[in-house]
Order: C-alpha cells, then sequence, then structure tokens
C-alpha cells in the first residue's frame, strides 16, 4: 500500500495571520481535555460558532464550569463526558461511541487535545511507571478513541480529525522524555491514518503544534517562565475554528503550525 495521491503528506503548513470567521452550526465536534488550557479554549471557539461539543475530562467540576460559560454565552448546550485516560479500556470508549451514535447518529470532529507531561528527565532515569502512564494518555487513549469514533465520523459529509502536537514531537529535544515520544508518535499516527483514509476521505485528520500559550502543562514545563509571557489560549479560538471548519480540507494530512506570537 502507498501513499500516492496524499498530496504535502506529513509537510508543514503555517497558519495565515488573519483567519475568517464562519459557521460550524449543526455540527458535533468531541473535545478531549475540555475542562481547562486548550482543550477550555477550543471548546469555547467551536461552540461560539455554532458546533454542539461533546466534551471530555478527568475533571467534573472544570467541565461543569464549562458548561456554564458555553450555555451562558447562549451556546448549544454542550455533553459532558467525565473520563480518565490514565485508567479507562476499550469498553469504556465504546459505550461513549454508542451513546453519541444514539444522540447524534454521527461525529463531524474529533480534537485530540488531552495530554499527560509525565516528567522532565533523562531517557535513562526515567520512572517506569510515570513513562507507561504518559504513553498510555498520549497515544494508546487516542488510538482507542478513533477506533470507535472513525465509524461515526465516516457518517459525516466533511468531518474533521485534528492531533494536538508540539514543537518537540516534530524535533526531539532532551529531557522531554515520554511526553516528546509521544507526540512524535502523534505525528506518525496522523500521517498513517491519512494514508489509509486516502485522499478522497471525507474525513480530513491533520496535527496541530500550537505554539506558546499559557497552560498548566507550559507552566510545569517552564516553571521559570514570567507569568503571563505567553499568549492566552483563547487566542487559539479563530484557529480551531478554522481547522474545523472549510480551511481544514486542504490540510488533510499536514502538520499545522500558527505563526510565531512573539515573546
Amino acid at each position: 500500500m502507498s501513499n500516492k495521491g496524499i498530496e504535502h503528506l506529513g509537510a508543514e503548513y503555517i497558519l495565515p495571520d488573519t483567519l475568517q470567521a464562519e459557521s460550524l452550526q449543526d455540527r458535533v465536534i468531541l473535545v478531549t481535555g475540555a475542562a481547562a488550557g486548550l482543550g477550555r479554549a477550543a471548546a469555547q471557539a467551536l461552540a461560539g460558532a455554532g458546533a454542539t461539543t461533546v466534551l471530555l475530562d478527568k475533571s467534573l467540576k472544570g467541565l461543569e464550569s464549562l458548561y456554564d460559560a458555553i450555555t451562558a454565552a447562549g451556546h448549544p448546550e454542550p455533553i459532558l463526558h467525565p473520563i480518565n485516560f490514565e485508567g479507562v479500556g476499550a469498553a469504556e470508549y465504546l459505550e461513549l461511541a454508542t451513546a453519541i451514535d444514539r444522540e447524534f447518529k454521527r461525529l463531524d470532529g474529533v480534537l485530540h487535545n488531552a495530554a499527560a507531561m509525565g516528567e522532565l528527565s533523562p531517557i535513562h532515569q526515567y520512572d517506569p511507571d510515570i513513562w507507561a502512564r504518559t504513553l498510555h494518555v498520549n497515544i494508546n487513549a487516542p488510538f482507542l478513541l478513533n477506533q470507535v469514533c472513525l465509524p461515526l465520523m465516516q457518517r459525516s459529509e466533511n468531518a474533521r480529525m485534528v492531533f494536538t502536537s508540539d514543537a518537540v514531537g516534530r524535533r526531539g529535544k532532551s529531557f522531554w522524555g515520554a511526553y516528546g515520544v509521544s507526540k512524535a508518535a502523534i505525528e506518525n499516527m496522523m500521517e498513517i491514518l491519512a494514508g489509509e483514509l486516502g485522499p478522497n476521505s471525507r474525513v480530513r485528520v491533520m496535527s496541530l503544534d500550537p505554539g506558546r500559550a499559557d497552560t498548566a502543562l507550559r507552566r510545569r514545563a517552564y516553571p521559570a517562565e514570567d507569568p503571563g509571557t505567553a499568549p492566552d489560549p483563547q487566542t487559539l479560538g479563530p484557529v480551531y475554528v478554522h481547522l474545523f471548519g472549510s480551511g481544514g480540507h486542504a490540510l488533510h494530512g499536514r502538520r499545522v503550525t500558527r505563526p510565531e506570537q512573539g515573546g
């Protein structure tokens, strides 16, 4: 089998500085790691564009807060699904997909955003248990979720799957351990899936390196960084709407990067 016909498979694509607003009315989009940070910003932006969001996170309190924010703004009522990716297997993902099928009969998008940081440590000193848990959350969870969600997405006329990547997954960086390895694997998973789906698939898949953003994961990775110097995650809202809208169609199999935000 070959990837013939998948134009620019694995090639980088830098988003334009300005993205046109568009409607995602009547679309159903699942967001993992939705309670805070990039996931929360994405969920609010997608809901603001008219999408019905299915929100996954281990923090029920965070999900409830997000639900309140979305509904108070007058956006479509989201579906909450508390889940801890460290401790679930295939049966729990099938249960989720069955519920989505029962409610909507299809799925128009998946944002793989949930991630575990693990630890910053030399490979030869890395804690094996932390390594295993990090890879389970960052690689196994998207794999298992894809298996149950793809049949639902193939019922959509125009579906999108976005894998959240990182610069350390596109080029190895010392001490990033399981997180860096998992992000490199995510890039490969995206390209394999794009090739398997083919150039004419209604399901378009891509990866996104969101760049610097003021999230809990970044603060843990860069504890000496001055607070507030990284951009607010909300600045990425238009990026997510673009990728899940018409802008994402031509990016099948691409490694998407947003313009450098400075700082």
